[in-house]
């Protein structure tokens, strides 16, 4: 507690002087409650904490200097200047981190409990959360998930009274206790300013969750003395209110207990001049640490990934199998061949997925192919907590649609966690999902939205066009060290083609030429390679146009290479994609071109892609907004036209 207090009371001055640039929100006041939660802890157990997480990083047992240097922005920081307060982590110690996200972290914990109980180790998970979060939906997600599964997992709430600014008897309708019975789990109330009494409790309830009991609530009553943040006004509190619970200070509190058991002046007086000492050498130490050099600005973002060379060519006599097979296929597989794997969505257990593409696999691989709730966010969440713990999650979402419920533990998480702990944590998740427009689906259904993914840097997007490669590109994207989105097309799902043999593996980031030609250049993905195909034979019979039709496969990274070498050959160049045409990923190529081959253009770069509207329902509507062949044909006349 001493170590904790002292350390908060330097970053607040350190923050005052300047030397700390960003965010900072101190937990003075809430020392026992990180200490007793924390002290029945092995390496082994993770924790997941908030924006107010110094205390429980220091009661884990993180490194003070490394932590000063972090907060001060050093490339000797715990994530080497790139998380700061809010994201300070070490995954190596079971810190999975920080987080500026109200919640964020109950879910990665959930996932991390479900590592745990995977590999039946017997470690635990303990996920800090502030009163303000069972506001989130997150927090519900993964209190539901964690009760069904019966999760090692415990969540600790520090109930400081105030969500920000706000007290907490204004932002709740009910209390935290009754919230843990409506999903069946226990809960236990603890004076958090005690930290013997939190200590025991925490080492009962971790006992029994070691044990196999299911998650328990712990709610630790305490109080922050300083604002929601460093500059706070504190408008919404009074000074007699402070003053009353620093009159319920923990130290002093636990200091006369040391004494009532014999623990004399020199003792004390000699550990509070230690832990000074070792807290101020650390502060100096930091200070004299460099800045991390403006070269590695783009290091930690994407983990380098295996060398594979594009492997041969499927014989077009090899035995022939559908996409939905080569899904199977290839999930099997790397179950098989990797312990770490396991699958995890709704309804892909014993129901073998809404297209049945997993049926089967749970009857062969046990709970290792297990159903979720209906609970986007807290499977995502559960796949990057497991990757986290060293797994390798394959978590489905029904829907590419379905994205936007759990766009935080992608865009915030999976894709920016191995950054902001300067590569420290792991995140070898996929994550499949499917769209395809075409059968009435309408506007949340028939999404193609991978322009989207794409932009956040940390998240690779694979598009498969054919059964081959959906098979060597999943298996490629589950021993991919990085967070894969895998999107596949429903309406494909029934294509067939040869079946390569069971090595195939297609590398990450390559794009291929699919038809060679020499007037015009069409870059595509998914179902579009094959209209886009159609579309080149039909001009090749008709006009005598020849065109070179390339797949993507990869949207990020995205492989430029066969593009812009193909323009060099052609001097023009359409994009087709089925998602709509403003700000898709065609302007990014159109671009990309447009800068390294813009001399070798002899036309406008034409795109083609869904109308700028929601997917619509009704059959000629949505004929008329979907890109076909038609299009692409026509796109092509006009550009060998100019």
């Amino acid at each position: 507690m001493l170590l904790i207090r002292g350390f908060e009371q330097r970053v607040a001055a350190l923050y005052r002087d300047g030397e700390v640039p960003g965010f900072v929100h101190l937990s003075i006041g809430q020392e026992a409650a990180a200490v007793g939660a924390c002290w029945p802890l092995g390496d082994a157990d993770v924790i997941t904490s908030t924006h107010r997480g110094h205390g429980h990083c220091l009661a884990k047992g993180l490194d003070p200097l490394g932590m000063f240097a972090e907060l001060m922005g050093r490339d000797r920081g715990t994530n080497r200047g790139r998380g700061g307060s809010m994201h300070i982590a070490d995954p190596n110690l079971g810190i999975f981190g920080a987080n500026g996200i109200v919640a964020a972290g109950v879910p990665i914990a959930a996932g991390a409990a479900a590592a745990a109980q995977l590999r039946a180790d017997g470690s635990v998970a303990v996920a800090f959360f502030g009163d303000g979060a069972p506001a989130q939906g997150a927090f519900h997600e993964a209190m539901n998930l964690a009760a069904v599964w019966r999760l090692p997992v415990v969540f600790f709430c520090e109930n400081n009274g105030y969500a920000e600014f706000s007290p907490s008897s204004t932002q709740h309708a009910t209390t935290l206790e009754r919230r843990a019975a409506g999903y069946g789990v226990d809960h236990v109330s603890v004076d958090g300013n005690d930290a013997v009494a939190t200590a025991t409790v925490m080492a009962d309830v971790t006992a029994a969750v070691r044990a196999g009991h299911g998650p328990v609530v712990v709610e630790a009553t305490t109080y922050r003395w300083h604002g929601h943040y460093e500059g706070d006004p504190e408008r919404y509190r009074s000074p007699e209110e402070v003053r009353e619970w620093e009159g319920r200070d923990p130290l002093p509190a636990h200091e006369l207990r040391l004494r009532a058991a014999g623990v004399g002046d020199d003792e004390i007086t000699a550990l509070e001049a230690s832990v000074a000492e070792e807290l101020d050498a650390a502060v100096e130490a930091a200070r004299r640490s460099d800045q991390p050099a403006v070269a590695t600005l783009g290091d930690f973002v994407v983990r380098a990934r295996p060398e594979r060379p594009e492997p041969a060519p499927v014989a077009p006599d090899a035995p022939v199998f559908r996409t939905m097979d080569a899904i199977r296929t290839a999930l099997e597989t790397e179950l098989v061949e990797d312990e770490r794997v396991f699958v995890a969505g709704i309804d892909v257990g014993a129901g073998g997925n809404v297209f049945g593409l997993t049926r089967g696999l749970h009857d062969r691989f046990g709970d290792r192919v297990r159903d979720t709730p209906i609970s986007e966010t807290a499977i995502v969440g559960l796949g990057v907590g497991a990757a986290m713990a060293g797994m390798r999650p394959v978590v489905e979402v029904m829907y590419l649609d379905f994205l936007g419920v759990c766009f935080d533990q992608l865009l915030n998480q999976a894709a920016k966690l191995p950054f902001m702990t300067g590569g420290a944590a792991r995140m070898g998740l996929t994550v499949r999902t499917q769209f395809g427009a075409g059968r009435s689906s309408g506007s949340q259904h028939s999404q193609s939205l991978e322009a989207l993914l794409a932009h956040v840097p940390g998240l690779s997007v694979v598009m498969p066009s054919t059964p081959a490669d959906t098979y060597g590109l999943l298996r490629a994207a589950i021993q991919d060290p990085n967070p894969v989105v895998f999107i596949e097309n429903r309406l494909l799902y029934g294509m067939k083609g040869p079946q390569p043999p069971a090595d195939h593996v297609v590398p990450i980031g390559r794009s291929v030429v699919v038809r060679p030609g020499t007037d015009v250049t069409v870059v595509s993905v998914s179902r579009m390679v094959h209209e886009a195909v159609a579309a080149a034979e039909r001009l090749a019979d008709d006009d005598g146009i020849s065109v070179e039709v390339i797949d993507l496969r990869t949207v990020a990274p995205l492989d430029m290479g066969p593009i812009l070498e193909s323009v060099t050959k052609t001097s023009r160049l359409l994009i087709a994609h089925e998602a709509v045409v403003p700000f898709g990923i065609g302007a990014e190529i159109a671009a990309t071109v447009a800068r390294e081959a813009f001399w070798h253009l002899d036309a406008p770069i034409e795109r083609v892609g869904a109308a700028p509207t929601p997917p619509p329902y009704s059959p000629p509507l949505e004929q008329a907004w979907l890109p076909d062949r038609d299009d692409i044909a026509t796109a092509i006349r006009r550009l060998t036209a100019t």
